[in-house]
């Protein structure tokens, strides 16, 4: 089931591809609901089932908060060491190296891998937990593809380079989600990829995406999208307790 669940992350993305080729103003809206989805899954379903599963407190503080920070920082890291953000928003088209592109993507190509195997620990945990995340997961993959596209191609690369780090991304989820199929995580080390996920999620939402949503575009609109999308994780982890 999580393999075939991570082949709605794979449509995803090279949806979210597709549509960088074709973009229009009506993006930020997709991007305001993906947020909003992220942010409704990190704070009402991963966060809550961290604490749960490894709520023993380490100097006052329960350890699935601290692998929440660890992860946030750990995404910030990253992010500053590949300079995804730098990539997207380069100012001088001469100086920019197609390899830089090309390790960006390959980055992102990463994550999704992780999203894959995000998918089917989530299983482990309950259907409910599956459902959530598997939706902020397809959600993130559309900005995936459509970020990896971007990148590749705002570095110099070919359409033909574009096009297949675009498919290396849309097809690493389903990897990720197939090897979570060989092995079980004890509760505890579950709790702690749960509030490591969560972080990383967080950060995704916050530093990424909902900027871009909102980037020249304050529209009530745009928030409204935000909302909505944390109101349907409200909803689906209501439903699924």
């Amino acid at each position: 089931m999580p393999v075939v669940v991570a082949l709605a992350a794979v449509l995803m993305t090279l949806v979210g591809g597709w549509t960088a080729q074709r973009v229009t103003d009506r993006r930020h809206l997709v991007l305001g609901l993906a947020g909003g989805l992220m942010l409704g899954v990190v704070g009402l379903d991963l966060l809550p089932e961290a604490l749960d599963a490894a709520g023993r407190e380490v100097f006052g503080v329960p350890e699935g908060l601290l692998l929440f920070v660890a992860g946030f920082l750990a995404a910030h890291l990253v992010e500053r060491m590949l300079a995804v953000r730098r990539a997207a928003h380069g100012a001088d088209p001469d100086q920019r190296s197609p390899r830089v592109g090309l390790t960006a993507a390959a980055a992102l190509a990463g994550h999704s891998l992780m999203d894959g195997v995000a998918i089917g620990l989530a299983f482990q945990v309950s259907s409910g937990m599956a459902v959530a995340v598997a939706l902020a997961v397809i959600a993130h993959d559309f900005a995936d593809g459509f970020n990896t596209y971007t990148i590749t191609s705002l570095y110099g690369n070919s359409r033909r380079r574009a096009a297949a780090m675009l498919c290396a991304t849309a097809l690493a989820p389903v990897a990720g989600a197939a090897s979570t199929l060989l092995f079980t995580l004890p509760a505890q080390l579950l709790g702690f990829y749960l509030g490591f996920f969560a972080g990383v999620l967080l950060y995704l939402a916050t530093s990424d995406i909902l900027p871009e949503a909102h980037h020249e575009h304050p529209a009530r609109s745009t928030l409204l999208c935000t909302v909505l999308g944390v109101a349907f994780i409200w909803l689906v982890v209501g439903i699924a307790d």
